[in-house]
């Protein structure tokens, strides 16, 4: 485990493990695809959500969703041509999180797929129980014009959200200097920030699906933890 968490957070390739002494790399990735296959690092990091609600409460009233997308040079699956990088190779991951950017939700995708069609499922992805929503306790959904499609609208409805989507077209409205409303949307940004800490996931080098996904679930896992021990 010290040498997968060493690859995920340095980005090094495996055959450099033979220079730490932790482990030989062929062991390590060998542990690691059966861990992935497994479902242990999605454990984790539905261990550390059940951690989280139990110590601070996930923050369900604020939700907010975004994409981002990143060079997989690679190719392989789940990754397509970048419109912002020259159509090169290049994959997208979809986040759902918190309030406080705790991530929830997580799917992945090619480079090319809109962001509107990636929110049914990744709010779907939520690995542990949501707590439907109330009059006395609304879920907010807070996204950007990407998502401001018919879709998404139903999506919402159908799953008692109240979405905060601005029109596809329309200026934003400034906030009044005593408003005491706040950007909700910034915590989904922070946390793919997070993420691209964690160097192997910055540029994907992984051709299959579950071993990326494992890495991602992994350092979601981690981030997650790490919010469960923050204070309310």
């Amino acid at each position: 485990m010290d040498a997968i968490l060493l690859v995920l957070r340095t980005g090094m390739q495996w055959q450099a493990l033979l220079a730490t002494g932790i482990c030989h790399p062929s062991s390590a990735y060998r542990r690691f695809r059966e861990w992935a296959k497994a479902g242990v690092f999605e454990e984790f990091w539905r261990q550390g959500l059940l951690a989280y609600e139990a110590l601070s409460g996930i923050e369900w009233g604020w939700l907010a969703l975004d994409g981002a997308m990143g060079k997989a040079p690679l190719g392989g699956e789940k990754t397509g041509p970048n419109p912002t990088d020259r159509a090169k190779k290049g994959t997208k991951k979809s986040l759902l999180t918190d309030g406080r950017g705790a991530p929830v939700g997580l799917v992945v995708s090619g480079a090319n797929t809109p962001d509107f069609k990636l929110a049914r499922s990744t709010v779907q992805s939520i690995p542990v129980p949501r707590p439907p929503p109330t009059p006395q306790h609304p879920q907010h959904l807070c996204a950007d014009k990407g998502y401001d499609y018919e879709p998404v609208r139903q999506m919402g409805q159908e799953f008692g959200f109240t979405l905060h989507v601005p029109r596809r077209g329309e200026e934003p409205k400034p906030l009044k200097p005593k408003s005491r409303k706040k950007a909700r949307r910034w915590v989904v940004e922070r946390t793919h920030s997070w993420i691209n800490r964690f160097r192997r996931l910055l540029v994907r080098w992984e051709k299959r699906e579950d071993t990326y996904l494992a890495m991602l679930h992994f350092a979601l896992g981690i981030i997650t933890w790490f919010h469960s021990l923050l204070p309310k």
